[in-house]
Parts: structure tokens; C-alpha cells; sequence
């Protein structure tokens, strides 16, 4: 790895391997900068039915593989290591601090951080994800048509999606750990008036089985009385979380929990720095939107090159 770059992309999902794309087809100077394998969240995703191009859908390994294979056409360059410091201080010289010791600085930073989703930690969630067990509603709701399944959560998300998921699944049961919702009154009003969605209030689910895919939950009430669920699948909404480490979250003017606003063209607060994906401040998190906010971070970060020319 070299000591400067014009560019560095920090992160490797599909956001970063779109950013790479468009940074080698324009001959910048660059690196990617990933600790593990390149894909991200889209590694832990059974299989991706909604991206332009595949209308057969594919596995988030095929798909990762195919993007990173596309920007390595045009030479894109890959670097393996673990970034513990972003310094932003300079806005001129960037500085990112490496596990090993080493310093890398840049002329300009996209950072495509990403985030991860929130779990329960119980028994048979991690064996039983991408077999019944979902973050994302909108991802897979069409794998449900006509089945039982469940959503954990009472926030906006966890109540907005399973409203979407009625249109395809028969019966959707929403468990809450409280007696109430946390989600806008104008969402609840619609999801109480939805005849598909019933209500499991002030319990939590302590594990979740199945053969070859989930088929019950098994759940206990704050008053200590447990219960049985059969459904097909499980979608836990309880939010995200930034991959946000090192990131210095006052310059970079992060919201309330972490995740970094930027403009249209994905200029964050600090010239030079865009971001793109999911470690944005953002409603939607689709794998679609984080290449398309790659791409047009490499075109934010080229005019911020020239002009330093």
C-alpha cells in the first residue's frame, strides 16, 4: 500500500465496490480499503431478488463476486487492513491510521462504512438467518407469500414493514416487549385498522427453531408466562447500527445515532469527504441505493480534485 493516494473508498460492501468501479474506469489515483472480504452485509444475505439486471435473482455471494470482478476489469485496486483512526483535521491531507502502525493519507475519503443490523442474540437466530430469519422486509417479503410470520419491533420501521409484508404474507404478528407501540400515531393507526396484523404485547421471543428453516418461536411475557408461535419466518426490526469506529463524528456532523448526513451529490460536512451506503443518515437501505450513492461519490470526489488543480 502506498503512503498517499488522490482517493481512498474505506469499505468494501456495495457502495465501495461501486465507488471502486468508477474510480478505476477514471484512472484515479486510488485504494480500497477493506478489513475482511469484500460484500458486507450482502456476505450474510441467503439471496438477493431485487437488483436491477437478474431477473433470476442470485445468491449475496454471487453478487458480491460479480461486482468486485466488474471493478477489477478496469484495475481496481484492493487493499486488506483495518482502519482504527480517521483524522479529518487537515482537510487538505486526510490521515488514516492503520491497525499495524501505518499511515495512509488522501486528497479526498469516501467513506462506505456501512452498518449492521441490530439482533436479539437467542438461540437459532444466527443458524436459522437467511432460513426464515430477516432484517429487511422490503428484501424479502415476496419469499412469504401466503405464510405466517412475525416482526419484532414497535418502532416506525418494525410497524411500516409489517404493514408492506401483508401484501404478501396471510397473517402478520407483531411482538413488542411493551404495551405499546413507539411508533408514530398516524403508522399505528394504519397497522390496528390492518385485519392481517395482530398483536403479541409485553413479551419477547427466547429462541427460534426449525428443521430447515424456522418454524416457531418460543416466547416468554414480562409476567413470566411462555407461549408457542408457529411461523415461517421472523423479521427482526429493532434498528441498525453504524459501523462508525474511529470515525471523528463531530466534524463529520453525525446525527443522534451516528450515521453521517450528506447532500445530494454525497458530500458530507467535510470537503473532500463524501459517504455513501448505509453508514448514512437515511431511511432507505437497499443494496441498490448504496452503488448508486458509490458512483455518484466518485463524481463528487473527481470535481473536488479538480479543483485542487
Amino acid at each position: 500500500m502506498n503512503d498517499h493516494y488522490e482517493l481512498v473508498i474505506l469499505g468494501g460492501g456495495p457502495a465501495g465496490l461501486s465507488a471502486g468501479l468508477y474510480a478505476a474506469r477514471a484512472r484515479l489515483d486510488h485504494v480500497l480499503i477493506e478489513k475482511g472480504a469484500p460484500g458486507g452485509q450482502v456476505l450474510l444475505t441467503d439471496w438477493v431478488d431485487n437488483y436491477p439486471g437478474f431477473p433470476e435473482g442470485l445468491t449475496g455471494f454471487d453478487l458480491v463476486e460479480r461486482m468486485t470482478q466488474h471493478a477489477k476489469r478496469f484495475d481496481l485496486n484492493i487493499e486488506l487492513a483495518c482502519v482504527t483512526k480517521v483524522d479529518l483535521s487537515n482537510e487538505k491531507r486526510k490521515v488514516l491510521h492503520l491497525e499495524d502502525g501505518g499511515k495512509v493519507t488522501c486528497d479526498t475519503l469516501i467513506i462506505c462504512n456501512g452498518a449492521r443490523a441490530n439482533t436479539l442474540d437467542i438461540p437459532g437466530e444466527l443458524e436459522m438467518r437467511g432460513k426464515g430469519v430477516s432484517y429487511c422486509g422490503t428484501c424479502d417479503a415476496p419469499f412469504y407469500r401466503n405464510m405466517h410470520v412475525a416482526v419484532v419491533g414497535g418502532g416506525n420501521t418494525a410497524i411500516q414493514e409489517a404493514e408492506y409484508l401483508t401484501k404478501f404474507a396471510s397473517k402478520v404478528t407483531v411482538i413488542h416487549r411493551r404495551d405499546q407501540l413507539r411508533a408514530t400515531k398516524i403508522v399505528q393507526e394504519i397497522a390496528f385498522a390492518n385485519k392481517r396484523i395482530d398483536f403479541i404485547w409485553n413479551s419477547r421471543i427466547t429462541s427460534i427453531e426449525g428443521e430447515s428453516g424456522v418454524e416457531r418461536l418460543n416466547l416468554i411475557a414480562n409476567n413470566g408466562t411462555t407461549s408457542i408461535l408457529d411461523v415461517q419466518g421472523v423479521f427482526i426490526l429493532i434498528g441498525v447500527t453504524p459501523n462508525n469506529a474511529g470515525l471523528p463524528l463531530d466534524l463529520l456532523k453525525a446525527d443522534q445515532w451516528g450515521f453521517i448526513p450528506t447532500d445530494i451529490e454525497s458530500r458530507t460536512a467535510v470537503p473532500g469527504v463524501m459517504a455513501a451506503g448505509d453508514i448514512c443518515s437515511k431511511d432507505v437501505r437497499q443494496i441498490v441505493n448504496a452503488a448508486g450513492e458509490g458512483a455518484v461519490a466518485v463524481l463528487a470526489a473527481e470535481k473536488y480534485l479538480q479543483g485542487l488543480k
